[in-house]
């Protein structure tokens, strides 16, 4: 039995879009990009010319009202992100939110029961739990290749000066800087990967002249479920670097440019110090296969692995480590 592709509208146009989800609806089978919507409606109609979107709405409320949209995609900036899926979720659309999810737990935990609510889909943009090589370390661990997990690392630099989304550095508009930007990522892929919840924070931070609002470079120390400790090293002033690693108590799995989209990844483990196995996985279909999972869980064909509610958790996480570098105290989640 064969289905029409499943209607997606972005609300909040802009480089993400561009850069990441044209590409990735471009090679979808079981989702469509049918519509948009930005605050600049001259630009949403020049896009929208350029890259043959159907339908270019003028409000956010056509286009949550319209009938030619079966999903919500959420890209605004995050100060939005609620008053975005209220909106959606009270024109009984099916939603998907970028991360981070809002502005604090408490408002991340509103929208998920707003769509709870509704007994509407709803899901979290963490876009890495598709990426092959997530999926490769967590299949290991759950086989034990490694032991016991004891100790975990992800990080994520990257020059935010530089990136074309001046609002990052906005604190009216951001939930933060890079540790809620790409932070909540390292956060989410150890939870994915672990399969263990973060239990405190203890925070260090820095900001610097360039942006003196938001922090610029920061470290994140994680007690975990397991008995696990983790660490999360973010920086918006350093070249692109994502890692991933994961020691355990018989060997260690350790993938730079473990996140990344652009180019292949490699895989090492390792035990006793000799390399035992590489895996080379490319994960430039990342956001094609969350895109496919959500048209399918909207369906009812399969469950979306990141869900609205679960999204919850890593914000709390963020709350946390933001309250820990105020205080100087470790924080419980």
């Amino acid at each position: 039995m064969t289905h029409s592709p499943v209607r997606f509208a972005i609300l909040g146009f802009g480089h993400h879009a561009v850069r990441r989800l044209l590409p990735a609806f471009r090679r979808c089978e079981h989702a469509i990009l049918t519509g948009m919507w930005r605050r600049d409606h001259a630009a949403a109609q020049k896009n929208c010319a350029e890259f043959h979107i159907p339908h270019c709405f003028a409000s956010r409320e056509e286009l949550c009202a319209s009938p030619e949209v079966d999903v919500v995609f959420i890209t605004s900036p995050d100060a939005m992100h609620k008053d975005d899926l209220m909106l959606a979720v009270a024109h009984g659309k099916a939603v998907l939110c970028e991360k981070p999810l809002a502005m604090n737990a408490a408002d991340a935990e509103k929208m998920a029961q707003a769509a709870r609510a509704a007994r509407l889909l709803y899901g979290c943009g963490q876009n890495f739990r598709y990426n092959h090589s997530l999926d490769w370390m967590r299949e290991q661990i759950a086989a034990e290749r490694i032991g016991r997990p004891q100790l975990a690392h992800a990080q994520y630099c990257y020059p935010a000066m530089q990136a074309p989304r001046k609002w990052i550095a906005d604190p009216s508009l951001a939930t933060g800087g890079p540790i809620a930007d790409v932070g909540v990522h390292c956060i989410d892929a150890l939870r994915f990967v672990l399969g263990e919840e973060v239990l405190s924070v203890s925070t260090a931070a820095r900001k610097d002249e360039e942006a003196a609002e938001v922090e610029a470079f920061a470290s994140l120390r994680l007690e975990m479920t397991g008995d696990l400790f983790a660490n999360v090293t973010v920086s918006a002033r350093a070249p692109y670097r994502t890692l991933v690693e994961i020691v355990g108590s018989e060997g260690a799995l350790v993938a730079e440019n473990g996140l990344t989209v652009d180019r292949p990844v490699e895989i090492v483990l390792r035990r006793a110090g000799e390399m035992v196995e590489t895996k080379k996985v490319d994960n430039g279909d990342g956001y094609v296969r969350m895109l496919d999972s959500f048209a399918r869980a909207f369906r009812g064909e399969e469950t979306f692995r990141a869900s609205g509610e679960d999204g919850v958790l890593n914000m709390r996480v963020l709350d946390a480590a933001y309250e820990s570098w105020r205080t100087g105290s470790r924080e419980a989640v």
